[in-house]
């Protein structure tokens, strides 16, 4: 019972990685911000600006975060074995994807590529697992 409990919070830890990759990334703020000004305006409530602006200056933090996290997910796999290969390497994808330093933005489009390539592999992978009946 405490070992799948491990496994789950493990597991979870990862699946943080990617998302605080993805929201690291400023495309990604930004649209979040244009799907929250849509869905006000279905409502009835008008907004100007980007009312989602603050997330542009916690996304350096968040993609720390994320890479901090995905090391430690490969720490333990290293060590335990216990997580998915296919998590991690989708995870590595989204962080890759999401990099949000300024001074890297003009190769962004490569980012996106190549992260969204691994991503896309990590995700084939596992699909290919599940139809052969694999569990790690």
């Amino acid at each position: 019972m405490i070992k799948n409990i491990k496994e789950k919070f493990i597991g979870a830890t990862g699946s943080i990685s990617g998302a605080a990759s993805v929201m690291g990334s400023w495309q990604i703020c930004h649209s979040l911000c244009l799907g929250l000004i849509a869905l006000l305006g279905i409502i009835g409530i008008t907004v100007t600006g980007m009312p989602l602006l603050f997330l542009t200056k916690v996304a350096v933090p968040l993609w720390t975060i994320a890479v901090l996290l995905l090391i430690v997910t490969i720490i333990v796999y290293v060590q335990r074995k216990c997580i998915s290969r296919n998590l991690i390497i989708f995870n590595a994808g989204l962080i890759l994807a999401g990099t949000p330093f300024q001074s890297v933005q003009k190769f962004s489009i490569y980012f996106w590529v190549i992260g969204g390539l691994i991503a896309a592999l990590g995700v084939f992978w596992y699909v290919k697992d599940k139809i052969n009946g694999e569990k790690c």
